[in-house]
């Protein structure tokens, strides 16, 4: 099926009402659609109330427009139930509510795996939890190119792990982490798998059930939908073992003086009034992103991006990160300017209408590893076309002719 992606770009205000920005921040934030603008605003001015509060009609809209964002979100992840499904406020608080729960049942001798290449929102939980619980961290080892050794995987999974927090795709590289020999080897030992899924979400449905983990994480911001909002999804089993992260409103089963019981997943971890509307807005931008033709898609943003890879590679002075091929990799493309700084790059790009990232985007470990303090980061999305590759062409060159 053809793509075209002039067509995608039309339900992006944003973009729609400005032909001269090329935004290619997408792995930060994508851009909001126009399906969660519209059912954010529908249910802000239709069914504003409070969910599992009221017994009037509004709330009780309120409600129904809540569950059914929760049944959207699992169907784009083919949960098996949408009770499987924790509305948080994005990746990060999902990480951080496992982290403190699955981490209460965790002590000395324990040990959590994870990776050099992960975000700092998959890395710092888990040195707390190591200050809070006694626990052990074992990192899984990276190739030169920053993917995972998927071949010494032994190394970090050993008898005493309990569970593996790892990235689905990397934020700097674009790398797709191959998750069933991770899975194979968690359960070999008895240990839970968490992945986190902040930049393969977007990049079409998601199948938890094949992947066979035990939690995955995103956030709606990065794909096309509100800031503030984002999911945990845990399977049943894992979820039903969890005690709750925070008290308050809605989590509970029977408050009295003396003790207090919790409802059952997923309300047990929905402490207080939750994201509501974002949810909503959430749901939509799910809902419409399932119907896509993900196959066109995903091949246009791929030869956007290896386009850019194969300038970029003819560029003098100019560093790749990350594998070169396009093998299980997202449109994600970081590199550096010898002599440059990245900000300075990502400023002088500016006023070219080229909108990109530059630092350590958050992942100073695998900045560390790579042997640099921080990179220039392009990441696509299905509205981005020749001409933001072209502008960030042009611009890099004016950047090269200025700077050195």
């Amino acid at each position: 099926m053809s793509f075209h992606p002039a067509e995608w770009r039309k339900h992006f205000p944003l973009l729609a009402n400005d032909s001269r920005l090329h935004y290619l921040d997408n792995a930060a934030t994508g851009q909001l659609c126009e399906a969660a603008l519209d059912a954010v605003t529908h249910h802000e001015l239709t069914h504003r109330a409070n969910v599992l509060r009221g017994t009037y009609r509004l709330a009780e809209l309120a409600d129904a427009a809540y569950e059914n964002a929760r049944r959207q979100t699992a169907a784009y992840l083919n949960a098996a139930s949408a009770d499987e499904v924790v509305f948080t406020s994005g990746a990060t608080a999902s990480i951080n509510l496992v982290a403190h729960a699955f981490g209460e049942t965790l002590g000395a001798g324990d040990e959590v795996a994870l990776s050099l290449a992960e975000h700092h929102s998959n890395f710092v939980p888990w040195q707390m939890l190591r200050e809070r619980r006694g626990v052990t961290l074992r990192f899984l080892p990276l190739a030169a190119d920053g993917r995972l050794d998927l071949n010494r995987l032994d190394e970090a999974i050993t008898p005493r792990c309990r569970l593996v927090a790892v990235t689905h795709a990397s934020n700097v590289t674009g790398a797709v982490t191959d998750l069933a020999p991770i899975v194979a080897a968690a359960r070999a030992v008895g240990a839970r798998v968490l992945a986190d899924g902040a930049q393969a979400a977007q990049h079409g449905p998601v199948d938890v059930q094949a992947l066979g983990v035990d939690f995955y994480a995103f956030s709606g911001h990065k794909a096309f939908a509100p800031t503030g909002v984002g999911a945990l999804w845990g399977a049943a089993r894992a979820l039903d073992a969890l005690p709750p992260f925070l008290g308050g409103g809605g989590m509970i089963g029977r408050v009295t003086a003396a003790e207090t019981s919790y409802a059952a997943p997923p309300r047990r971890f929905e402490a207080g009034t939750p994201p509501i509307a974002q949810a909503v807005g959430l749901g939509a931008a799910l809902d419409w992103l399932h119907a896509q033709s993900w196959l066109a898609l995903r091949a246009h943003t791929a030869q956007l991006a290896r386009r850019l890879l194969d300038e970029l590679a003819a560029l003098p002075g100019l560093a790749l990160l990350g594998p070169r091929d396009f093998q299980a990799r997202l449109p994600v493309v970081a590199f550096n300017l010898d002599g440059i700084h990245p900000h300075d790059v990502c400023q002088l790009l500016d006023q070219h209408g080229v909108a990109v990232r530059g630092g350590h985007h958050c992942a100073q470990p695998l900045m560390d590893f790579f042997g640099v303090p921080g990179a220039v980061r392009a990441s696509f999305a299905p509205y981005n076309t020749e001409a933001d590759v072209d502008a960030l062409l042009a611009g890099l060159k004016d950047v090269m002719k200025k700077l050195r």
